[in-house]
């Protein structure tokens, strides 16, 4: 099983078709697809700033915002299959198919570590990986991505969040980023399981 986090900055980019199409055709069976929340989570920290209010509940907001582009997606893909937990991830695995993740088990009641800005959609989709013992976790990102920085550089420069690089210290799986236009890489991924060109995983 692979996660497959497509960031929002794709949201309004004519390369999220192709990217909805490559892990329909390539990833049915093992790829459950974690979307950002775009522009929907960029209203919930406009809001949250006007208003003041805490991070629990524009938490929770945001995961709405992820589960609104969810929405997004299957509609520009029906061939994506919409699943509200990891128990209904894993079914549609099973059938053959892929999974498109509506994250709304991780909404919560009260404040935890997972709770504010420093994790956003990243720590969300690596927090899923983890769950789901995956097998690897891609993340896809619209700016450029220095395949030789770590994940604590790339976290601070921006490219994953301030959580991420902790995060991931104890997850057991390869942990790829790539950039919008890296199709053939993560089609190579996909083919044949073989990173196309390196990066350091910590």
């Amino acid at each position: 099983m692979w996660i497959v986090k497509l960031g929002g900055s794709l949201g309004d980019d004519p390369v999220l078709l192709e990217w909805l199409e490559l892990l329909v055709r390539l990833g049915g069976g093992r790829v459950a697809v974690v979307c950002g929340g775009a522009r929907f989570a960029d209203e919930v920290r406009r809001v949250q700033a006007h208003w003041q209010f805490n991070d629990l509940a524009a938490h929770n907001m945001a995961v709405l915002a992820m589960a609104q582009v969810a929405y997004q997606l299957h509609a520009l893909n029906p061939g994506l299959r919409l699943a509200a937990s990891q128990r209904e991830i894993r079914q549609v695995l099973q059938k053959g198919q892929t999974a498109l993740w509506l994250p709304f088990e991780m909404q919560r009641d009260q404040p935890d570590r997972m709770t504010n800005w420093d994790n956003t959609a990243d720590s969300m989709a690596l927090e899923l990986a983890c769950g789901l013992n995956a097998e690897r976790l891609v993340l896809v990102k619209s700016c450029l991505v220095d395949h030789r920085c770590s994940l604590g550089q790339l976290g601070e420069a921006g490219v994953v969040d301030g959580h991420f690089a902790q995060l991931s210290e104890t997850a057991a799986f390869p942990i790829e980023i790539l950039h919008k236009h890296e199709l053939a890489q993560m089609r190579a991924l996909l083919l044949g399981g073989h990173r196309v060109s390196g990066h350091a995983e910590r």
